[in-house]
């Protein structure tokens, strides 16, 4: 199971890695004042509701607002743990990988429907919002396999408990 894991690992530490920088960056501009924000971050959101014709962006519906605040208070938080997990090798990463998995996953499933739903979505976007689906199932998989019991972090320590003779 060792080599599989580690490309899962691989793909889901890029993955949390796009997801840490650009949530707090890009994806909070949605709700939350844009005069915190660089000009250049807000350029950089512009062009991507122009270029992407990102309705959801630029309409802010309340569902949307909403699903962008679990992200920044729980799915962030979680990319951040899941990619220092990956890194040390810890025991918890499954745990954190499968709550963001059903978070994003259930978010994805409200964004999705909107999408195709509305009639408004271009396959562009489409395209754009779809990986995120399939990262949220990659990372319920990860979640549910069984972890290895030995761990790479530095440091740790496996004891055995012997029963004691008299």
């Amino acid at each position: 199971m060792g080599a599989p894991m580690k490309l899962v690992d691989a793909i889901l530490f890029i993955f949390f890695l796009i997801i840490a920088i650009a949530a707090p960056l890009l994806d909070a501009q949605t709700c939350l004042p844009s005069t915190i924000f660089p000009d250049f971050l807000i350029h950089l959101k512009s062009w991507y509701t122009h270029e992407y014709g990102d309705y959801l962006v630029s309409e802010k519906p309340h569902f949307f607002i909403g699903i962008v605040w679990v992200e920044l208070v729980l799915a962030w938080p979680l990319s951040i743990a899941s990619l220092y997990g990956i890194v040390a090798g810890k025991s918890w990463l499954p745990t954190t990988c499968l709550m963001y998995g059903v978070s994003t996953f259930t978010s994805m499933g409200a964004i999705l429907s909107e999408l195709v739903g509305s009639g408004k979505a271009s396959e562009k976007l489409l395209k754009m919002y779809a990986p995120f689906m399939g990262f949220a199932v990659l990372a319920i998989l990860r979640g549910l396999l069984p972890h290895s019991q030995k761990s790479n972090a530095v440091g740790t320590r496996h004891t055995v408990a012997k029963k004691k003779r008299v």
